[in-house]
């Protein structure tokens, strides 16, 4: 019959009463042997045992010694046995001073005593504990013939959770190895989980398992230091040797509800392509923010939408959303309005081509920071509608530029892309003569203390409107084939909330660095990815073998593609700072008004929809920019 909780604190209390009782006896015996009798008569022996107990039990229960579970009985519960007994021997030494100035009692009697309820109170604990391990033990032992034998990545504290948490019988997983991913630790052991070698002795470590009757079926990731690096190449160790990989989720990724089993997530794209999480100074990012108004153009877009979620984080005083699609702006603001209910939120349908609807909203809501993400960025889309292109990417950024110098905007922040370098396409070359505008404001405006412009740039963002990675989703759902459009293509990627991070960052900084007034901050992308090995992966994460069950396809580069981007121009000089991920660049700089008046050209020729025209002035201002023809498009490969 089980104990209700209360009965059951009530007999552990009675359990280490008695114990105190006992342990003062013990202690006089151990100390006098034969000889305790002569000492003490009864009455006394009594006395001081009852004084002893009484002095105990309150003690016990001010260490709340009772809260905690037998079963899991830890360190922490040791430590609090420790001052138990460390409490209780005090106060019975002071009574018994001021009493009988300690003349009837030899002094190592307490040292003794000590010794004897510490171990009267902890022995049993620990002996119930082990026998639940063993009895547990067993049952898991009877069960490993249906659980998931797994290999695990990483020796430390989340590798220590997982072990813990697998020693439960209705687990679905046994961990029959451990690899040390930083190359310590191996020989020793982890809950009886021997650390059998490195990452780079995979192979071996297979290997002898499969020999031993232990083969692992899956390898889970543990150690979330790794970075994308690592963990492409353990996706393709583990491919190769027949294993399928996952990681455990960080602490911090809480879900809803409370489960007893190991839970373990698929990696995702994310973490194939992810680095080491740059250090962002947010007490900066949030003096910036806060108490701020702040509007944000495209706000509805994936750069957009979560640099609404970053900003709102920060506690503005107000946020603008500036949006032209009606169904992205119910969205982006319907998500706040839960997120932060006490925030004021003004969803503004709109377009930034339309100049009187972009200056009535900085003229009504006079924003201090503005954070200009809207732009058309789909690289076919805009080869084949230049004029509507350059009209959003060149007239509506000079148009958000102009009225921020018209209503006191302290800030604007314009987001620009890798593929405004050397462009080879109108939407990037429209992206550098955004670039450009904002650059030469930022000059101009510094010679008279008036608004900041800070202009970042960065590749692209996984799962951002004319991303790859949502395309290779939709077909693997689909069955394929994965279309590519050239073996050799490369590209910057990184997550939109780590883009969105840098973008915050770099805006902080460089309020807080005049020195850099022209400059084009450059986010740290890390190492470019084929597009063709993004594909090859996205696969085998979903189970799949790459040219086997799944098809990739070879279509060819389309209109204005590359292959590879670029984040600096040759001519630039990068400069470092001293802000982790982020780079500056300082290109050749324009004349404001100069510019202003060819994006006035640029503005007619698309309005009077002769994109002929405004493609030979689109060249004019960017000159590394040619239009050509059409390449042409791969055939198909096996």
């Amino acid at each position: 019959m089980r104990l209700p909780p209360l009965s059951r604190a009530y007999l552990a209390f009675a359990h280490d009463v008695v114990m105190a009782a006992l342990s003062f006896v013990v202690a006089l015996y151990l100390r006098l042997g034969e000889d305790t009798w002569i000492w003490w008569d009864r009455l006394d022996l009594g006395l001081a045992t009852a004084l002893f107990t009484l002095i105990a039990a309150p003690i016990f229960v001010s260490q709340r010694l009772y809260r905690g579970v037998w079963r899991y009985a830890s360190v922490n519960d040791l430590m609090a046995l420790t001052r138990a007994a460390t409490l209780t021997i005090l106060v019975f030494l002071a009574l018994l001073f001021l009493t009988t100035r300690l003349q009837s009692l030899p002094r190592s009697v307490l040292l003794i005593n000590w010794f004897v309820l510490l171990a009267l109170l902890g022995g049993p604990r620990f002996v119930y504990r082990m026998f639940k391990d063993h009895r547990q033990s067993r049952k898991r032992a009877e069960s490993d013939h249906a659980r998931v034998p797994v290999l695990l990545v990483g020796a430390g504290d989340e590798a220590e959770l997982f072990l813990r948490a697998a020693r439960s019988p209705d687990a679905e997983y046994r961990a029959v190895g451990l690899l040390s991913s930083r190359g310590a630790r191996v020989g020793r052991h982890i809950h009886g989980i021997d650390v059998l070698g490195s990452t780079d002795e995979m192979a071996d470590v297979v290997m002898s398992l499969r020999q031993k009757g232990q083969a692992p079926q899956r390898l889970v990731i543990t150690d979330h230091r790794l970075d994308g690096a690592e963990v492409r190449a353990l996706l393709d160790e583990a491919d190769r040797l027949g294993m399928t990989l996952a990681r455990i989720p960080r602490l911090m990724e809480l879900k809803d509800g409370v489960e007893e089993r190991v839970t373990m997530r698929p990696i995702a794209v994310e973490d194939l392509l992810g680095r080491p999480q740059a250090v962002l100074d947010r007490p900066a990012m949030e003096s910036m923010i806060k108490g701020r108004r702040v509007l944000v153009t495209g706000a509805g877009g994936s750069i957009g939408s979560e640099l609404v979620r970053q900003i709102s984080d920060f506690g503005p005083a107000s946020l603008v959303l500036f949006e032209a699609c009606e169904f992205n702006l119910y969205a982006i603001d319907q998500e706040i309005t839960a997120r932060q209910p006490g925030l004021e939120l003004i969803p503004l349908l709109g377009d930034v081509r339309d100049a009187a609807r972009v200056s009535g909203a900085m003229a009504a809501h006079r924003p201090d920071l503005v954070f200009h993400a809207a732009a058309l960025k789909h690289v076919p889309m805009v080869e084949y509608n230049p004029d509507e292109g350059i009209l959003t990417n060149c007239v509506g950024t000079r148009q958000v530029a102009d009225a921020c110098r018209a209503n006191g905007v302290s800030l604007m922040v314009q987001i620009s892309t890798d593929k405004a370098v050397n462009p080879t396409n109108v939407m990037g070359a429209t992206k550098r003569v955004a670039e450009m505008y904002a650059q030469a404001l930022d000059l101009a405006e510094g010679e008279q203390g008036g608004t900041r412009f800070v202009t970042v740039r960065f590749g692209n963002v996984l799962g951002s409107t004319g991303s790859v990675v949502p395309l290779f989703q939709k077909q693997l759902a689909e069955g394929g084939p994965l279309t590519v459009t050239h073996p050799d293509m490369t590209r910057y990627f990184m997550t939109v909330r780590e883009a969105v991070e840098l973008v915050l960052q770099a805006s902080a900084f460089g309020i807080g660095h005049p020195a850099y007034r022209g400059k084009i901050f450059v986010l740290d992308m890390g190492e470019p990815v084929k597009i063709v090995h993004l594909a090859r992966q996205m696969i085998r994460l979903a189970g799949l073998r790459p040219d086997i069950d799944v098809k990739i396809a070879f279509t060819g580069l389309r209109p204005g593609e590359k292959l590879f981007e670029e984040l600096f121009h040759g001519s630039e000089p990068t400069v470092s700072t001293e802000m982790p991920g982020i780079l500056v660049a300082e290109p050749r700089s324009a004349d404001a008004v100069e510019l202003g008046a060819a994006i006035d050209g640029l503005a007619r020729l698309c309005r009077d929809h002769d994109a002929d025209g405004a493609l030979a002035a689109l060249c004019h201002v960017v000159p590394e920019y040619t239009v050509t023809p059409n390449t042409p498009v791969l055939a198909p490969q096996d």
